[in-house]
């Protein structure tokens, strides 16, 4: 039997696209553990999202890098995709959008460009992000309502006191 360590990605045209990717200095041990283990994706993801709200590694997510970060987020719209919803946690970005180019350039833009900028007002050199991303395409309301109030209330949860200031929403 096969093993396979990364699964394809979804792709198509304006697919409602949830997506999460952490900083490269946030994997650690466990972390990469997790990441290797055989537990289903979904089951995968929600335990490195809990470990990562409660771990201080690679978290690089405050005042003015969330602001940086948000900015760039919001200004690929419309060429890469319409942005539906972020949250920016210390050491990871949950965002949700409707893709307007293939996932891989989307996410080569997102995380690429944001690098670059980052690394820059943090005097870092080097690898910024973790390879890859986890993502989810949307299948039905019920999916996106889920999605959505996940995002939203992520840094409630984590209690972040700047929480708000990490959430944008097209909704709110």
């Amino acid at each position: 039997m096969k093993h396979y360590k990364h699964l394809h990605h979804y792709s198509a045209l304006n697919t409602v696209q949830f997506v999460t990717f952490r900083t490269q200095d946030s994997v650690d041990g466990f972390l990469q553990k997790l990441i290797q283990s055989d537990l289903a994706i979904a089951k995968k993801q929600w335990q490195i999202d809990q470990y990562l709200d409660s771990s201080a590694q690679g978290a690089y997510f405050n005042g003015e890098i969330i602001t940086l970060l948000d900015n760039y987020l919001k200004q690929l719209e419309p060429e890469y995709y319409q942005l539906i919803a972020f949250s920016i946690m210390p050491n990871h970005v949950h965002i949700l959008f409707s893709q307007k180019q293939a996932l891989k350039n989307v996410m080569h833009k997102v995380k690429g460009g944001s690098a670059i900028l980052i690394n820059k007002a943090l005097g870092k050199q080097g690898k910024f992000w973790a390879a890859g991303y986890y993502d989810k395409a949307i299948k039905d309301e019920q999916h996106f309502g889920m999605t959505y109030d996940y995002i939203k209330y992520n840094g409630d949860k984590a209690q972040l006191a700047d929480a708000n200031q990490r959430f944008y929403g097209l909704y709110e």
